[in-house]
């Protein structure tokens, strides 16, 4: 087994450098990507705000009336900044992914490389898929939900309209984004946990009951106080518990398969 290792014995002092230079591409690739995104942050910021048109179309408003709004001098530009930060995460990450897999894989094996590299693929995909969901499902549904809570001055009240500031839509677009796709990686973290023996199918299976009860409490905690939300983040959870519990016991079929093999092997031997 020692012969598919690729790395080298070597002092503290080289791995420090190794790991410096790794920080210096991953901050590069981030640093580069930021001064791009920035450039173009009020076009980025645009995009973010076109999920909020479409639950203005939803809720039969006019959309060329459709306005955001700050309130302190500074408060759109550290939005921007905070776009810019945002989207030069998500440029930045095959780049800084594979920095931090460089730095691992010479002290992995063969066959540890070869099951650690799936996921590696897998995990930003399943993200993207998630924020996918906020943008095109979940955001307009959400903020028509808020939307229809405006009050017109002919129901006999005052007049009651949704004015979002650019920092607290933003904010939620981000948690949103976030949220989903932290759980979207449900299957890759159980499937690494139950190939590395930790977890087991049969377990995720049991806990099926309590898993439910947590994504909901989750669901409640990370996202807006509505149902909508909350519910549109639950269900998939549950859904993605699923998956990885599918996922799981086809891990161990295939890990039965070879253990099974070698033993032949060894008989035949």
């Amino acid at each position: 087994m020692s012969g598919d290792i690729d790395d080298k014995p070597q002092p503290l002092i080289e791995h420090l450098i190794e790991l410096r230079s790794r920080l210096i591409w991953a901050l590069g690739a981030f640093f580069v990507a930021f001064i791009v995104c920035f450039y173009f942050a009020k076009q980025l910021f645009n995009l973010l705000v076109i999920p909020y048109k479409w639950a203005v179309m939803w809720a039969g408003l006019d959309v060329t009336k459709t306005e955001l709004i700050y309130t302190a001098p500074q408060e759109f530009f550290f939005t921007q900044v905070k776009v810019a930060a945002f989207c030069a995460m998500v440029i930045a990450f095959p780049v800084i992914a594979s920095q931090v897999y460089k730095f691992v894989a010479p002290g992995l094996y063969k066959n540890e490389r070869a099951a650690f590299l799936p996921f590696l693929v897998a995990s930003p995909i399943l993200f993207l898929l998630g924020a996918s969901l906020v943008y095109f499902v979940f955001t307009p549904m959400v903020m028509w939900f808020f939307l229809a809570m405006q009050q017109a001055p002919e129901e006999g009240g005052v007049a009651i309209s949704l004015l979002p500031r650019v920092s607290e839509y933003l904010s939620l677009i981000m948690t949103l984004i976030f949220s989903f796709g932290l759980v979207f990686q449900l299957p890759v973290v159980t499937s690494l946990l139950v190939r590395v023996g930790i977890l087991e199918s049969q377990w995720l299976a049991d806990k099926r009951k309590y898993f439910i009860v947590v994504a909901f409490v989750i669901a409640a905690i990370v996202t807006p106080p509505d149902p909508l939300s909350q519910i549109g983040l639950a269900l998939p959870t549950i859904l993605l518990y699923e998956v990885a519990i599918y996922a799981a016991r086809l891990i161990e079929k295939k890990r039965a398969a070879t253990d099974l093999a070698e033993v032949g092997s060894a008989e035949q031997t």
